[in-house]
């Protein structure tokens, strides 16, 4: 796990999650949680990991011409990774290889946006958890901090069973609770203390 590195005025939240907050008023995070893929000077950049679409991993493929030789997996759902270029795939994985276009997150996490794990995945050569999302979600320099600030977002570290195992419908409340937070108990006017 890594740890929140706080400097000045920023936070590096890589391999963290944002957990919307009851009163986010944006419908493309409302009740989402999401992993920071990158998060530098830049701004940030990240993937939506509870919001299955209703397409399955199989059906996707065969819309690639790629067949998948494991029905198990061709059973799961793809997800909605966000707003942002919602037509370009990425596969959140596992394990410590590289592909074609990986980003590493941590040294046991990374993204790849190449189609040369989807052909691995497809004949059981791929990683041993993956995601299948489709769109991402990019913030300006400085946008997660404010909102973090104004109290649109938590963060926690990511884990493993967040991330590949947890029910998607449960990653909403069960990632808050994590942090001893139930959102239940949130009102949507929560604010600084």
């Amino acid at each position: 796990m890594t740890e929140t590195t706080v400097t000045q005025d920023t936070f590096n939240l890589r391999n963290h999650l944002l957990i919307a907050m009851p009163s986010m008023g944006d419908p493309n995070f409302e009740h989402t949680v999401s992993l920071i893929c990158q998060h530098d000077e830049f701004g940030g950049f990240g993937v939506t990991i509870n919001r299955p679409l209703d397409m399955t991993v199989g059906e996707l493929f065969e819309q690639l011409d790629i067949i998948i030789d494991d029905p198990h997996i061709a059973g799961q759902y793809a997800l909605s990774g966000g707003p942002v270029q919602a037509e370009q795939g990425f596969v959140l994985h596992d394990g410590d290889r590289n592909w074609d276009s990986t980003l590493r997150i941590s040294d046991n996490l990374a993204l790849t946006s190449s189609r040369d794990i989807l052909q691995d995945i497809a004949h059981d050569r791929g990683p041993a958890h993956f995601l299948l999302l489709l769109g991402c979600a990019g913030w300006s320099p400085g946008q997660l901090e404010h909102e973090i600030k104004e109290n649109a977002w938590l963060t926690c570290a990511s884990t493993a069973p967040i991330l590949f195992e947890m029910p998607y419908q449960e990653r909403w409340r069960g990632a808050a609770r994590t942090l001893g937070v139930d959102l239940n108990l949130l009102g949507v006017m929560a604010g600084h203390a």
